[in-house]
């Protein structure tokens, strides 16, 4: 293990972290502008300034940048090989620091965080990698900042050598990737362009988002041949409002909503499976009704979203089955509401009569199609034009993109005219697409048999099991870069995502045409996403980085 190069990656990884470059603030423009400032002082950049670039994200009220740097190969232009390429890539930014309560000042400085951590009464677990001094804490330690201070002093080393290389390396440092992932998204026309710029054959992608224990005891590394996908099902309730007093007179939206919530909500049902691994549940993310302040009204909407992991699922099998629990959250809340209503008329003396009510579950499509078909050929483009300028209006407000989806959706029921209880299900920001080495493509087949030579000879060099799963399970950029879901699997999608190329415009046929087979291998750490988050030192700056070597040196070596 190079000594000297932990501690670079070790020093680095704390540089990395005191830039606060949490989501959605200026230190995510601050940290890409250090990257840029960072590789153009390694000598192969002060010699060929041109295989440096700092991308501007469009329309970026931040002016957020993504970095890429270019290594050529020498030795590749003698074999034929020359562009053979391997793309490392890696996000920047971080979630925020609340969850840090009074230690979130401290959040961004390792050295002080710990010392505080020390002063407290910690979690068993917790206390024990403190008290080792193989861990490093802070904000963005694990996710994903050691990733990307492992890639850069690599960059440095391989730059060096850049006459040894039977191909190229690609570097890519990406914001955003906490929430909408565009970034990524932004980077692929120039990923494409580069590629016929400079004649590139991408091999593969490897990402550096963090792994972790799956399980309390587990101590496999594990190296990730695809991306988990996902969407967000919404549901937009439109029920029946009604005095209080007359609370049977109506169908409450909120209690639909809820009836939604528990039987989606961690509900293994919903797990998609792929050659025996299985996505997490959905979990519900948001639920409100559409009331603004206090009446004694029940509530007329609501609307509810869920977060939905994909392994292999299309998107027609996954929206048949979201609008059969549509109709069965109506049929449970007809018969639990008929049944009060006969208690509470048995109690209160009064005649009974059966509670019924009319409803219907659409999917968005259904719902815009009845508008368009009700709507005059004369006044079809002044449809479009109307929705476009919701979207427009509220994007300028700032509202959140879920909120517009809602919005569009409550307009287009108002004019189809459509006022009996319905649900209707539609998909929001973000989409993050699955993908995985199917093993079908010869490229991919052969891919995972050398990952599999790769992973042996590290793990057995320095003592450590790798187990190879298909899907990395946390949402990462790398979904971005390959995508397995059909043509029709996708059409299907963009017709139930209200305005998706306005809302969140998605390149498909770039990431088609691009096709990168992306696989994760990750430093190594515990609670990501929490105030305990931390990077296990000894495998993340010494045995990580020699993985990778391993790699470009079969490959490109």
């Amino acid at each position: 293990m190079d000594k000297s190069r932990f501690e670079e990656i070790e020093e680095l990884t704390k540089k990395l972290v005191g830039i606060p470059s949490i989501n959605g603030t200026e230190g995510e423009r601050e940290i890409g502008e250090f990257l840029y400032s960072y590789i153009r002082e390694i000598p192969y950049f002060k010699e060929h300034p041109e295989h440096l670039y700092m991308q501007e994200l469009k329309d970026d009220r931040l002016k957020r940048k993504n970095v890429f740097a270019l290594v050529k190969g020498r030795a590749a232009a003698l074999d034929g090989s020359g562009g053979n390429t391997i793309l490392f890539h890696g996000h920047i930014d971080t979630v925020g620091v609340q969850d840090f309560g009074k230690l979130s000042e401290n959040a961004f400085s390792p050295d002080t965080l710990m010392e505080k951590l020390r002063e407290m009464d910690l979690p068993p677990e917790v206390k024990q990698d403190l008290e080792t001094g193989d861990y490093m804490f802070g904000r963005g330690a694990c996710d994903m900042k050691s990733g990307d201070a492992v890639f850069l002093v690599l960059l440095k080393e391989f730059a060096a050598v850049f006459e040894k290389l039977k191909g190229n390396l690609l570097f890519s440092f990406n914001p955003v990737e906490e929430n909408a992932h565009t970034g990524i998204i932004r980077s692929l026309a120039f990923l494409n362009s580069l590629k016929e710029k400079e004649k590139l054959n991408y091999l593969m992608a490897i990402n550096n988002d963090y792994i972790c224990p799956l399980y309390p005891g587990d101590t496999n590394r594990y190296v990730y041949t695809g991306a988990v996908g996902k969407i967000l099902p919404c549901f937009y309730i439109q029920g029946k409002e009604t005095h209080v007093g007359q609370c049977f007179e109506g169908v409450d939206a909120s209690m639909l909503a809820s009836i939604l919530i528990r039987n989606i909500n961690e509900n293994p049902a919903y797990s998609d499976g792929y050659e025996g691994e299985y996505t997490l549940p959905p979990s519900v993310l948001k639920v409100r009704d559409g009331k603004k302040w206090y009446n004694v009204q029940t509530a007329k909407d609501a609307f509810l979203y869920f977060n939905y992991f994909i392994h292999n699922a299309s998107m027609e099998e996954i929206l048949e089955q979201l609008v059969r629990a549509g109709k069965a959250a109506f049929e449970e809340l007809e018969k639990t509401v008929d049944q009060r209503y006969r208690e509470y008329c048995e109690l209160a003396g009064i005649q009974y009569s059966p509670w019924k009510m009319e409803k219907k579950v659409y999917t968005y499509q259904e719902l815009f199609e009845i508008v368009w078909n009700r709507t005059k050929k004369a006044d079809r483009e002044e449809l479009l034009a109307e929705i476009e300028r919701i979207v427009q209006e509220d994007q300028k407000e700032g509202l959140d993109d879920r909120e517009i989806s809602a919005k569009v959706t409550s307009f287009l029921l108002r004019t189809a005219k459509i006022t009996w209880p319905c649900i209707v299900i539609f998909f929001a920001p973000p989409y993050c697409p699955h993908n995985t080495l199917s093993g079908l493509a010869e490229n991919e087949k052969k891919i995972k048999e050398d990952l599999k030579k790769i992973t042996d000879k590290t793990g057995e060099k320095f003592g450590e099991q790798y187990q190879i799963l298909n899907f990395f399970p946390s949402l990462s950029d790398s979904s971005y870069l390959k995508l397995d879901d059909s043509p029709e699997s996708i059409e299907c999608l963009v017709g139930n995502f209200p305005q998706q190329k306005q809302i969140y415009p998605i390149p498909f046929e770039e990431i088609r045409k691009m096709n990168i087979p992306a696989v994760n291998y990750g430093c190594y750490g515990k609670d990501a996403h929490k105030w305990t988050e931390r990077v296990y030192k000894p495998y993340s700056f010494g045995v990580l980085p020699e993985l990778i070597r391993e790699t470009v040196t079969y490959y490109l070596m």
